[in-house]
C-alpha cells in the first residue's frame, strides 16, 4: 500500500517533520509492506519556512528582531530565486517575530504585545533585493492588527502608540498615521502577500479578539475591549490611505465600505489581525496551506499513492478554514484518494468533516487522563495511535 504523509505541526509539541516521522514509523511497525512517503506542510504559522526551505531549497539569511515582548531574538528570512524569469521571492514567518512561544505563559497579554519584529523581518526581506515577500500569517502572541509592523516600518517609529500592542489602538488619532500612505506607496514595487492559517475576518465573533485573544492571554474583558480598539484603529488607517484603496463599486459611496472590504477579507483577522495590516500596504491574502500545498507539488504526491494520512494539535473548527488537513481533503477527493485524519484531540463531528472531503478522523487523546498522557509523551501516543490506524486501513 502506498501511503503518503502530509501533517502539520501538532500544536507546538511536534514539528511537523517530528509528526511525520513518528507516523510513518508507527505505521511501519503495523503494515511493514507499506510504501511510506512522508511531505510535511504548514499552513503559515509556525514551521513555514522549515516547510518551503525542504521543497524549494534557497538561501537562509538570518536577522535578529525584536520578540512580542520587545526583546531580542533569532529570526530568518528565506530567499528562493525566481524560475523562468519568475522575480526573487522572499519568505517570511511571522512566528519567528511575534509568535505565542516567544512569551512566557506569565507574560501573555495581546494587550501589550506588539509586532514590531515582523516589520524588521519586513525590511530585511525587501532589502534582500526580493520583488515578492510572503509573510506566513499564524501561531501569534499579538492582537494589535499589524500596528506595531506598520510602526518599525516607518508608520510612527519606536515612540507610537502604534508600536505597543493592542490595547493603545481605541486612541489612535489621524495624525498617528499620516505616514501609511508613504510607506505604502515605497513597497508598490514589492508584491506582498499574506499567508494566513485561518480564513477568518478581522472583527466579530470569530475575528482576531473574540475568536482568538483568549489563547493569548486575554481575559473576556481585554477581549471586547481589544476588539473596539481594533475596530477604531481600521477606520483610522483606511481614512489615512484615502484614494489609495481601491473602491468597491458595488458599494456605493457608503464611507464604511472601505473599511468593511479590508476588515471582512478572509485572513484579515490572522495572527492577530496581522492580515490586516499587511492588506492595508497592499498584500494579497492566501491560505497559507494552499500555498504551501501547491509549492509541494502536493496533487502530484497525491495521485499516486492510495491513501494520505495528515493530521495536527487539535482538529476543530478552525481547521476547516484554510488549515492543512482541509487543503489536502481539498486536493485528495477529486483523485479519489481517502484522506485520514489523525489528531491529538478532535471537535469536529462526522458530518463537518465528512462534508469537507475527510474519509476518517482519529484522536490520540479522548478523555482528560489521555489528554495528559499525550501531552507527557507526544511522539509515544501518536506512534501508538497510528498503529491502530494502520491496522485499520493497510491489513
Amino acid at each position: 500500500m502506498r501511503v503518503l504523509i502530509a501533517p502539520d505541526d501538532f500544536g507546538g509539541t511536534l514539528t511537523a517533520q517530528e509528526a511525520a516521522t513518528v507516523l510513518r514509523d508507527g505505521w511501519l511497525r503495523a503494515a511493514p509492506g507499506s510504501d511510506v512517503r512522508l511531505c510535511p506542510l504548514s499552513d503559515g504559522g509556525p514551521g513555514f519556512l522549515a516547510t518551503l526551505r525542504a521543497s524549494l531549497g534557497g538561501e537562509l539569511l538570518s536577522v535578529t528582531v525584536r520578540s512580542p515582548l520587545g526583546e531580542p531574538v533569532p529570526g530568518a528570512v528565506l530567499v528562493v530565486p525566481g524560475a523562468e524569469g519568475r522575480p526573487v521571492t522572499a519568505y517570511v514567518e511571522s512566528a519567528h517575530a511575534a509568535g505565542l512561544a516567544l512569551v512566557p505563559p506569565g507574560r501573555r497579554d495581546p494587550a501589550v504585545t506588539s509586532t514590531w519584529g515582523v516589520g524588521e523581518l519586513l525590511r530585511a526581506a525587501v532589502a534582500s533585493g526580493a520583488r515578492r515577500v510572503v509573510v506566513g500569517l499564524g501561531g501569534s502572541a499579538t492582537n494589535d492588527a499589524g500596528a506595531g509592523m506598520l510602526a518599525a516600518l516607518g508608520v510612527g517609529g519606536p515612540r507610537s502608540p502604534l508600536a505597543h500592542g493592542g490595547g493603545d489602538l481605541g486612541d489612535i488619532l489621524a495624525d498617528d498615521l499620516g505616514a501609511l500612505a508613504d510607506v505604502r506607496a515605497d513597497l508598490v514595487g514589492v508584491e506582498l502577500v499574506g499567508a494566513y492559517d485561518v480564513d477568518v475576518p478581522l472583527l466579530g465573533l470569530h475575528g482576531a479578539s473574540a475568536g482568538f485573544a483568549a489563547q493569548k492571554g486575554a481575559t473576556p474583558v481585554q477581549a471586547q475591549e481589544l476588539e473596539r480598539a481594533l475596530g477604531h484603529f481600521a477606520h483610522v488607517a483606511v481614512g489615512a490611505l484615502a484614494g489609495a484603496v481601491r473602491p468597491d463599486l458595488l458599494a456605493g459611496a457608503r464611507s464604511s465600505a472601505p473599511v468593511a472590504r479590508l476588515a471582512a477579507q478572509p485572513g484579515a483577522g490572522a495572527a492577530g489581525g496581522l492580515g490586516f495590516g499587511l492588506a492595508l500596504l497592499g498584500a494579497r491574502l492566501l491560505p497559507g496551506s494552499a500555498l504551501v500545498a501547491d509549492a509541494v507539488g502536493l496533487s502530484d504526491r497525491i495521485a499516486d499513492v492510495d491513501v494520505v494520512l495528515t493530521g495536527e494539535g487539535r482538529f476543530d473548527w478552525q481547521s476547516l478554514h484554510g488549515k492543512v488537513v482541509a487543503a489536502v481533503a481539498a486536493r485528495a477527493l477529486p483523485l479519489a484518494v481517502p484522506t485520514v485524519v489523525l489528531a491529538g484531540q478532535v471537535d469536529v463531528g462526522r458530518r463537518e468533516w465528512g462534508a469537507a472531503g475527510i474519509a476518517a478522523a482519529y484522536a490520540v487523546a479522548e478523555t482528560p487522563e489521555q489528554v495528559r498522557e499525550s501531552l507527557a509523551d507526544p511522539a509515544g501516543t501518536l506512534g501508538r495511535r497510528v498503529e491502530r490506524v494502520a491496522r485499520t486501513w493497510a491489513l
